[in-house]
């Protein structure tokens, strides 16, 4: 038996990360999981790992989830290719970083448009279907740069749009109570994926300070955050919505 048996469980941003790890953990635990990404190559790799694992997984890939055409699209690929939704992760992400006094508006626009506007859209496409199914669960990946500013990187753009995934986190555990519908954030610090893996790597970089602010001792693993949506996602939080989980180490309560 698994935690998610005979769930229909829609990730963005299968190609690597977060969303990889959320994708074949899923998978491992009973859902039929259908991914996307913007990489058909990266997404294909889950794919074949999931299903190489026992697991059943599914991907749309090119998938521009910035856009209302590729929302949709994504959205109802997948209900025609599961039968429905139960669970939506919305976990695809692009960001820009500058200082206040050099970020272009482009830039700006950009991170607020792949970070805020993709959950809003995608969470918009699957409503129906959840609203229809009288239940689900909506995980949104936010951001420890949500609530507090970071040391080590400008990071205005991430931090405006991540605190507004969680301020409309809030607002969807409203809207969807009398349906049924849990909504539900985790909010990891700094995470090895393949986007973060060069800075880490860096020994000129800030992965040093970065560590000492840490209780644990160290960065996150995209599996971390992996195992904490799935809490979200399952049964077992069938009375928790409105929750925003830290994955952090403890980072978050370091003054």
């Amino acid at each position: 038996m698994g935690r998610l048996d005979g769930k229909r469980a829609l990730i963005s941003g299968t190609g690597g990360g977060i969303g990889r790890a959320a994708a074949l953990l899923f998978a491992r635990e009973g859902a039929h999981v259908v991914g996307c990404d913007l990489n058909p190559a990266t997404s294909e790799e889950t794919v074949k790992l999931a299903r190489d694992g026992g697991g059943r997984m599914d991907a749309v890939a090119p998938a521009d989830l910035a856009t209302e055409e590729g929302a949709r699209q994504w959205v109802d690929a997948a209900v025609s290719l599961a039968g429905g939704v139960d669970v939506l992760v919305n976990n695809a992400s692009a960001i820009r970083f500058g200082p206040i006094d050099t970020l272009s508006f482009a830039d700006w626009s950009f991170t607020i448009r792949h970070e805020l506007d993709i959950v809003f859209l995608c969470t918009q496409a699957a409503w129906p279907h959840l609203v229809a199914a009288g239940q689900g669960a909506i995980v949104n990946v936010a951001s420890i740069s949500a609530s507090r500013g970071a040391f080590f990187m400008p990071q205005n753009a991430h931090g405006a749009a991540k605190g507004g995934v969680l301020a409309l986190t809030y607002q969807l555990v409203i809207e969807g109570g009398p349906h049924g519908i849990r909504v539900n954030a985790v909010s990891p610090a700094m995470t090895e994926t393949p986007h973060t893996t060069a800075l880490l790597a860096d020994p000129a970089g800030p992965t040093a300070s970065i560590a000492a602010r840490v209780p644990l001792g160290r960065w996150g693993q995209p599996e971390d955050v992996a195992h904490a949506i799935l809490f979200l996602a399952s049964d077992e939080a069938s009375h928790v919505s409105g929750a925003n989980i830290p994955v952090d180490g403890g980072a978050a309560v370091v003054g």
